[in-house]
């Protein structure tokens, strides 16, 4: 029993898989610093840029002056976040050609798929362990007559 279970283990496929995964994280650095999202408001009163760092670049039109602090404030808040989801949605992009169906942000969405597959894993670890055990109550008991 518990060959069955090892023994459909490919270690040398895990293995491969491990080592792609890492060159796509390497591979995943170089386009997040690239990357940037962009917004502006409808009048074109207020630009902004986000990057991996945060806030790269933020312009203010001379027209966007004539509006109250308040205004003015909520305009910049509103584009910033119009950006943030820009450069958000660019790294889901970016991440889903390099890592296709095996994508890490799929759990963003779905933060207790994880923990299905962490449950999942354990009840094989379970089961793996239990007939291990089972099998050295055997040999025991073989041992011991």
């Amino acid at each position: 029993m518990i060959e069955r279970e090892f023994g459909a283990m490919d270690l040398d496929r895990v293995l491969k898989n491990a080592d792609a995964q890492m060159a796509r994280i390497g591979d995943l650095r170089q386009v997040l610093t690239e990357l940037v999202g962009r917004a502006a408001d409808q009048d074109g009163l207020v630009q902004v840029e986000m990057g991996n760092a945060g806030l790269r670049s933020l312009q203010l039109h001379p027209k966007a002056m004539r509006r109250t602090s308040g205004e003015l404030a909520e305009l910049i808040q509103a584009v910033i976040a119009e950006a943030a989801d820009d450069l958000r949605r660019k790294v889901t992009e970016s991440m889903q050609e390099l890592f296709g169906d095996e994508n890490p942000m799929r759990f963003a969405d779905d933060p207790d798929g994880p923990m299905a597959q962490v449950r999942e894993a354990e009840a094989a670890y379970n089961r793996t362990f239990d007939d291990l055990m089972g099998e050295l109550d055997q040999i025991r008991n073989r041992m011991e007559r």
